[in-house]
């Protein structure tokens, strides 16, 4: 017999849902913007994303301290890029996004509307960046997300400064 906690706890979000969010979405379309020579016209939005999915095998697989490849970085720059995208939809605010990386991978990334630093983000062992899943890329880019929206809805004053 099933106890109550198993009762009362959600089901976790279909594939369909995950794809459906504001995040996610917006990560879909700056993947397909990159795709200049129509390479990726035939892969599933899905598929687009498998590159950001890490499991647990393969970061195992990956030394603890190493240098970033371009690679990694251009995934960790349009991830960042989609959630400012995804909040400048929601707020109708310009969101630009500011990157300093070491070599080393150690760095820090703002995202900035007008003169409010509406996200930020200390930037450590990028070598190592995926999520384990599609629902943890969802649910962490919703979260930051989130907190965008919310900081430029709490400060429009500052997020509007020169607009």
């Amino acid at each position: 017999m099933a106890d109550a906690a198993t009762l009362d706890a959600p089901a976790a979000p279909t594939e369909e849902e995950l794809m459906a969010t504001p995040f996610v979405r917006e990560l879909v379309k700056v993947l397909r913007a990159q795709d200049t020579h129509g390479t990726w016209e035939g892969k599933s939005d899905r598929t687009l994303l498998d590159p950001f999915i890490l499991t647990a095998e393969q970061r195992r697989e990956l030394p603890i301290i190493g240098d970033p490849d371009p690679e990694i970085l251009w995934r960790m720059e349009l991830f960042y890029n989609a959630v400012g995208v995804a909040i400048e939809r929601e707020t109708g605010n310009m969101v630009s996004p500011m990157m300093k990386m070491s070599h080393e991978g150690f760095g820090r990334l703002v995202l900035l509307a007008g003169r409010l630093v509406v996200f930020n983000k200390q930037l450590r062992d990028v070598h190592r960046f995926g999520f384990a899943s599609l629902q943890k890329l969802a649910e962490q880019g919703g979260k930051f997300f989130n907190e965008g929206v919310a900081m430029v809805r709490q400060y429009p004053e500052v997020a509007n400064y020169g607009a």
